[in-house]
């Protein structure tokens, strides 16, 4: 049901218009949670009838003919989607089997998508055959990805079915759904991360406008104030839980236990703390002394090394954000050192030319040495000059047709 508002909120973000309907009339309460998942989708619910309310009831009503009657409400109100939420079942339940199919004969639809949690393992495979036996599903929807699994029964369920992973469910949140796709699930499941996802949605939430002020900043060497670090962290907060966000990093596996005990509400105490602060004081944090910081405490509920360790860790922020705005690199960084260029090269400084070898002390070795030097020059003056330049090829040029001047001849070896 859950997953229902998802994919009904994410069709609506690309431009559709889809219809829910209600069909869990077995599950207590499971037309009310979909009524208040499509209200926060801000997508309309057919629900004719109630449902179940508690557990106590026994369960009424047709769910073949909501679904039928759903898929003519649709037409009739011009939606260009409709998603059927039917009830949870066994594939052992032979029953509620023979219902799922029913629905799918009166209706008749274009995607039938089994929901799989993806934390029960490989028996998946079993309820997977299961369901593809009795209701022929087209695709697969996994669920619950954002836990400690990794979705490796999403590759046996492929394999087995052979019906492909079409969405994955990543939150308890109706904004925490995606595309599936393979090569990510495999970085997942390998611990390599999930970087095209992140950035997926670092573009969808990110504000245009913002970055382009920011690029812009950074383009004229404008100092980093705490007005641009609230501003960042708002735009990171559009783009959801930090837990998640992290945990697409490489390597978030090996630190799933820090992350498990990662606070989300610092966030909120650094954003409390920065707007505490005067808007004098947040383009320029040096003037904020002792008595400035204690009232920044006061007015944003935490202690003042709390206060203190911020600034001090904006502070480095602002000497790297400087430095890269300069060329300088990240410090730190192999190969990224110097302003100039890579590998420590400054600007402005050119590498050291070879030094000329030093003549000998000793006079007679000196003299063997020049004499040497001699030898080798006139060798290489009497060799004829070799090569095609210029399509001249390896002939020999006359001097006296090239009208030179008198005494050229002798910087030809001639």
């Amino acid at each position: 049901t859950t997953l229902a508002g998802k994919l009904a909120k994410w069709l609506k973000g690309q431009g559709h218009s889809p219809l829910l309907v209600a069909a869990d009339l077995q599950r207590p309460n499971a037309v009310t949670q979909l009524q208040v998942n499509g209200q926060r989708a801000g997508v309309p619910v057919f629900a004719p009838h109630p449902g179940v309310q508690s557990e106590f009831e026994a369960a009424t009503g047709d769910p073949v003919a909501v679904a039928r009657d759903g898929v003519a409400e649709a037409r009739a109100r011009l939606h260009d989607v409709v998603i059927v939420d039917t009830a949870g079942r066994l594939g052992v339940d032979a029953e509620m089997m023979q219902q799922a199919a029913d629905i799918r004969a009166a209706v008749n639809p274009d995607e039938v998508l089994f929901v799989i949690d993806a934390m029960i393992g490989q028996d998946a495979v079993n309820t997977a055959q299961a369901f593809d036996e009795g209701v022929n599903f087209t695709g697969v929807v996994l669920s619950k990805l954002d836990g400690d699994a990794r979705g490796g029964a999403a590759l046996s369920v492929a394999s087995v079915t052979g019906k492909p992973v079409m969405f994955a469910s990543t939150g308890e949140s109706l904004d925490d759904f995606e595309i599936f796709h393979p090569d990510r699930m495999a970085n997942r499941i390998l611990d390599m991360g999930d970087i095209l996802t992140l950035i997926e949605q670092a573009e969808k939430s990110w504000d245009k406008d913002e970055a382009a002020r920011m690029a812009k900043k950074f383009v004229d060497q404008e100092d980093f104030t705490l007005e641009d670090f609230l501003a960042q962290m708002q735009q990171i907060r559009n783009m959801g839980s930090m837990k998640k966000l992290l945990m697409m990093m490489p390597g978030a596996a090996g630190m799933r236990q820090q992350l498990e005990n990662f606070d989300e509400r610092e966030i909120d105490r650094v954003e409390a703390i920065v707007r505490s602060m005067t808007p004098h004081e947040r383009l320029a944090p040096k003037i904020i002394n002792g008595s400035r910081r204690a009232r920044i405490a006061r007015g944003s509920g935490v202690h003042v090394s709390e206060v203190n360790a911020l600034l001090e860790r904006f502070g480095q922020a602002q000497k790297m954000m400087k430095k890269l705005a300069q060329g300088g690199g990240i410090p730190g960084m192999p190969g990224m050192a110097g302003p100039g260029g890579f590998n420590g090269a400054r600007k402005g400084k050119q590498a050291p030319k070879g030094k000329k070898k030093a003549r000998s002390g000793n006079p007679a070795k000196a003299a063997q040495e020049l004499a040497a030097a001699e030898a080798r020059r006139a060798s290489a003056a009497k060799s004829p000059p070799t090569g095609a330049a210029f399509g001249a090829g390896e002939q020999e040029l006359d001097p006296s047709a090239l009208n030179l001047p008198k005494g050229f001849e002798k910087f030809l070896g001639r």
